[in-house]
């Protein structure tokens, strides 16, 4: 049986528009393939969130699922496997299943509800959805299908410290007689998570001797992104077809074949990072209908990351770059963020705001009781504030979307300004440490110098006052992001980091910034989630509270 698999880009809540892909691609396939699979929930697009809650909108989904199934009529050579929300018809429960369907020939085949719903992290299912009922597998052509969708396969003691499931709907297809395992999935990327995915799908391929279909959305929505990396498994568990990360792709693959056991995923951390956050800004962009990004270049790394990248998810063409020096930015920080610009070939602009500031601070002055020269926390942060609303009114006037580019190091103990650089519609590397901006500026030069090497080399500075580094106030990045990785990924507290050798001092200085700064990062712009822990929806900590870890 030839399997077409269908690794696609659906746009939240465009059920016409989502629905009007699925029968393009099938208009293509048919004949080509006996089956085409689609991800999870694609009609609706994922994760459509509350929208859920509307009515209007399960509606909406059922009258395009029901419109695919008369189009499946027209190809009767090729099945179809697509995901979408159905109704329970229950008066108890959340009211909706999480479905795949097979269709052909004008007929729905069968449906298979998703059994396991995840609560941890970025996921909320149990909010919208109820678990199926019963799990069975489905005699499609010469194969028995057992299909699953996304969570369902994964229930491995292997990747948790506690089982969250009593049942396995894997083991349960495989000991029901699938002779081929497919599951649907809309799996968000972090790092490392292609190659988790890839050991997971292998061994449960390996393990009930049963070849494997796993299908992935691609793509960006909201702050989560979507690589796609798409497999097929042979039963002893090599890889038959390993589909492009993070590009839309439809493919025919024979799940019968023999795998290879040398194809294993490609990409490294560092090229997945930049194809995810690449993905991302075009896809959170173009979803919310701007062409156009700004961005304020400040002559130092993380501003020259974020614009190499916006250059390359939007064309050199849909950047402006902003330089805005104030009173203590440093004539190499203006040549610099110049230089960038040209090498990236995006539009650019220097606007001066030190005659802005200076009005601040003399309109201002009686009411702070500020005296003499000296530049406090205060003033510093009326200059970060000046140039977050020259980029807004950039944004009111043009349309252009404002990307902020604070890094999560910054943005974990505070060393940001609310309403100035944390200003913005997308907070683009919020989730790239500090470190790994580094990398990543290294790994946008492989091909030659784009971001300079000044930049790259320069210490760290905000440049809001005489002589200012960003090491005055903050450890060592190295340090930093080492104290910051156990913290808030791994979920230690300050007492088990000291155990590992870390200064107790500057543990607990990082600890209570992080908490400190709670209030900050609630009202930070929607960041591209990267890392297995990032800021934003997967991590929901109290404001107003007060604990010791």
């Amino acid at each position: 049986m030839k399997v077409a698999v269908a690794q696609l880009n659906p746009v939240v809540g465009d059920v016409e528009g989502n629905l009007k892909k699925a029968v393009e691609t099938l208009s293509r396939f048919e004949g080509k393939a006996d089956l085409l699979i689609f991800p999870e929930l694609f009609l609706a697009g994922y994760p459509p969130r509350d929208l859920l809650k509307r009515p209007s909108f399960i509606r909406k989904v059922q009258s395009a699922l029901d419109r695919l199934v008369e189009v499946s009529g027209e190809f009767p050579r090729t099945g179809i496997v697509i995901g979408a929300p159905v109704s329970t018809g229950k008066d108890e429960g959340a009211g909706l299943y999480n479905s795949a369907f097979l269709m052909c020939e004008g007929e729905v085949l069968a449906v298979q509800h998703k059994s396991l719903l995840p609560t941890y992290d970025v996921f909320d299912e149990t909010r919208y959805f109820d678990p199926a009922p019963e799990i069975h597998v489905t005699p499609f052509r010469d194969q028995v299908l057992g299909i699953s969708i996304c969570e369902d396969a994964w229930n491995d003691p292997a990747l948790w410290p506690t089982r969250l499931y009593s049942f396995d709907p894997i083991k349960a297809l495989a000991k029901n007689g699938a002779t081929l395992l497919i599951n649907i999935s809309a799996s968000p990327f972090h790092l490392g998570k292609e190659q988790v995915r890839f050991g997971l799908i292998s061994k449960h391929a390996k393990r009930y001797g049963i070849p494997f279909v796993y299908v992935n959305q691609v793509g960006g929505n909201d702050d989560l992104i979507f690589d796609g990396s798409s497999l097929c498994i042979d039963g002893e568990g090599n890889a038959v077809e390993i589909f492009p990360s993070f590009e839309e792709t439809v493919g025919i693959l024979d799940p019968a074949a023999r795998g290879n056991p040398n194809l294993q995923p490609e990409d490294d951390d560092i090229e997945s990072l930049r194809k995810a956050l690449v993905l991302g800004i075009r896809d959170y962009a173009r979803k919310c209908g701007f062409s156009k990004v700004v961005i304020g270049l400040s002559g130092g790394i993380d501003s020259a990351v974020t614009c190499c990248l916006a250059a390359e998810a939007l064309g050199s063409s849909n950047v402006l770059g902003v330089s805005m020096p104030s009173p203590y930015t440093t004539t190499e920080s203006r040549a610099l963020s110049k230089k960038l610009a040209g090498n990236l070939g995006i539009e650019f602009e220097e606007i001066f705001i030190s005659e802005m500031y200076r009005s601040y601070v003399e309109s201002l002055k009686g009411h702070l009781g500020l005296t003499g020269d000296e530049v406090d926390v205060t003033l510093e942060n009326i200059q970060a504030r000046i140039r977050g609303n020259v980029l807004m009114a950039i944004s009111n006037r043009f349309g252009h979307l404002v990307l902020s580019t604070g890094n999560k190091s910054e943005i974990a103990v505070g060393y940001c300004t609310l309403y100035g650089d944390l200003s913005g519609g997308l907070a683009a590397i919020s989730d790239v440490p500090k470190t790994m901006v580094y990398k990543l500026a290294e790994h946008i030069n492989r091909n030659g110098e784009i971001i300079l090497a000044e930049i790259i080399r320069r210490p760290p500075s905000a440049e809001l006052k005489p002589d200012q580094k960003d090491q005055d106030t903050l450890p060592p990045y190295e340090v930093l992001d080492s104290m910051l990785h156990q913290y808030v990924e791994e979920g230690l507290s300050a007492r088990e980091i000291i155990e590992l050798g870390f200064d107790p001092e500057t543990v607990n200085w990082v600890a209570r910034a992080v908490k400190r700064n709670e209030y900050k990062r609630k009202q930070v712009p929607p960041g591209l989630k990267v890392t297995t822990k990032a800021f934003g929806t997967g991590r929901r900590m109290p404001i107003a509270a007060r604990y010791e870890d």
